[in-house]
């Protein structure tokens, strides 16, 4: 399916505000695949899909991923809202046919991270975090600068950012952002 009929497709699904933040990230994304010399195609269709089951309740978000067969870990059982990754990349495969696996991953793994990200993994988190609809996060014009210098040390900027924001906030902290966290501080300590 061509970006167009997706982005078509999406600015009906997804409530306006949404849909301003995925087509912020697509470019976002295609800024920092050029920056890094990543396939900006790629890159493109990861952002723009990267929030395509946001917009659906987090009770059905459940019920999909049963009806899917899509694993739910403890963690997403508690906070459903971040089951919109793994259906997210459920749906781009099923229902906006895209087959590429690392599209199908980078939106997977958009919300929590993981160790031993690839460079599309890296862009689309970094790219939802950073994209100029973003007016409040910790560090923000630090992060955007640094994005397009070093993936690395960004992710390790917006992980620990995200995890001492969630322990401030009495938040429960995901397993797989806080072993992506450990992968790039010991990555990048001396």
């Amino acid at each position: 399916m061509t970006r167009k009929k997706i982005e078509k497709k999406l600015r009906k699904n997804l409530d306006k505000e949404r849909f301003r933040h995925t087509v912020g990230v697509m470019y976002t994304a295609a800024a920092l695949a050029m920056a890094h010399q990543s396939d900006m195609e790629q890159a493109m269709y990861a952002g723009l899909l990267h929030d395509c089951a946001k917009c659906i309740p987090n009770g059905e978000k459940l019920q999909l991923c049963e009806e899917y067969g899509i694993p739910v870990r403890s963690s997403e059982r508690r906070c459903p809202f971040l089951l919109h990754a793994k259906l997210g990349a459920y749906f781009a495969k099923h229902k906006f046919k895209v087959d590429d696996p690392e599209i199908l991953q980078a939106i997977e793994l958009h919300t929590t991270g993981k160790a031993g990200m690839g460079t599309l993994d890296k862009i689309i988190y970094i790219a939802d975090y950073i994209e100029p609809n973003r007016k409040e996060a910790p560090n923000l014009p630090e992060i955007r600068k640094l994005a397009f210098e070093d993936l690395d040390r960004a992710m390790l900027q917006i992980l620990g950012d995200t995890l001492d924001y969630l322990k401030e906030k009495g938040g429960e902290q995901d397993s797989m952002t806080l072993q992506a966290y450990e992968y790039f501080h010991d990555k990048l300590t001396p």
